[in-house]
């Protein structure tokens, strides 16, 4: 199949990475795929850019495509005149953006697929396509009026997050020290609920002194949570890590024992929880997105006391995550459905 992916956002971060494993998977499988993310803008200094990552992994589509939500209308019309003239079997979009330009540009003879990322992109105004992914199976009912295949796309792990081989050796390397460490992985933004995390750490300490927190990441609000740290008496107990990608990253996650993740960003297939339990790192979470599947244990409520009760339980989870092969077998599978359907 010839597969073009449409990303209109110029950021490494949501759901991009699992667009580009899921990409070199299903080029991995024999297909011709590229991925189209937003040219227009540049000047994105607070974030990791999209284009390098993307032309480093051979994936960038270089088919003129501006793809961005800052596009004026003239613009838009030169995205959809270019997108019809391509040829593709797979349009497959990822925004919102990319949908609607999809959906008056799907080049004659291409399926056209819509993933949903987040639950606020399930609106009754959402536009028709060949088939659909969510990123969690409870919101495969939300579209089950549409009558076209809806299929959960999990999030894909990079092979480079396995189990640390010498967890000791790497602390030290860190300058952590070997103790029971729990970490947070992700910006530091409301919806992350990194205040609840430090309250919690708090109560966590308390019935086990020798625990650390390693906080991984920046965001709005990084000096908030310092301060709040330095007033809970806790500054010797946390490590701020600072913003870590690519090996660096994995890194300082297999140096963990448990991850607690207390709140979704811009993607519910919850990648950071398969990345932890492919390091053998216990996840902690609350229920949201993909997260249920992905727990070793859940909080049952954004509370100090759930989150304390949950971290202290020692439950831990048995189940197997897709690899990233048979996760891109069973979206082109999805594919040739919607291809089915339409006929």
């Amino acid at each position: 199949m010839r597969i073009l992916h449409l990303l209109a956002s110029p950021f490494w971060s949501g759901p991009a990475e699992n667009v580009a494993l899921l990409a070199q998977a299903q080029r991995a499988l024999g297909h011709e795929v590229t991925v189209a993310v937003d040219r227009k803008r540049k000047d994105i200094a607070a974030e990791e850019p999209a284009v390098p990552r993307f032309q480093a992994l051979s994936l960038l589509d270089e088919g003129g495509l501006a793809l961005s939500v800052k596009s004026p209308p003239w613009e838009m019309w030169s995205d959809l005149r270019a997108l019809r003239r391509r040829q593709v079997d797979v349009l497959h979009a990822h925004f919102t953006h990319d949908h609607l330009l999809a959906r008056w540009g799907t080049p004659k003879g291409a399926v056209r697929i819509r993933s949903i990322h987040a639950p606020r992109s399930l609106r009754s105004s959402l536009p028709e396509a060949g088939a659909y992914t969510v990123p969690a199976s409870h919101l495969q009912a939300k579209l089950e009026g549409r009558h076209r295949p809806v299929q959960v796309l999990p999030a894909l792990v990079d092979p480079m997050f396995e189990p640390a081989k010498d967890r000791k050796a790497l602390r030290r390397a860190l300058g952590l020290g070997d103790t029971h460490l729990v970490g947070m992985i992700s910006t530091f933004q409301e919806s992350r609920r990194h205040a609840l995390g430090v309250e919690a750490f708090g109560a966590f300490a308390r019935q086990r002194p020798q625990a650390h927190l390693v906080l991984v990441g920046d965001g709005a609000l990084l000096e908030a949570t310092r301060a709040q740290v330095s007033q809970r008496g806790l500054k010797d107990q946390v490590t701020f890590a600072g913003y870590q990608q690519g090996s660096a990253f994995a890194k300082w996650l297999q140096a963990l024992d448990e991850v607690w993740i207390l709140g979704l960003g811009n993607d519910w297939s919850a990648r950071a929880a398969a990345q932890a339990r492919a390091c053998g790192v216990r996840v902690v979470a609350v229920k949201e997105g993909a997260l249920p599947d992905l727990a070793d244990t859940q909080v049952e409520a954004p509370t100090v006391d759930a989150v304390l009760a949950a971290a202290l339980s020692g439950a831990s989870a048995k189940s197997e995550h897709p690899t990233n092969e048979r996760i891109a077998s069973d979206i082109l599978d999805l594919y040739r459905q919607a291809a089915e359907v339409r006929r």
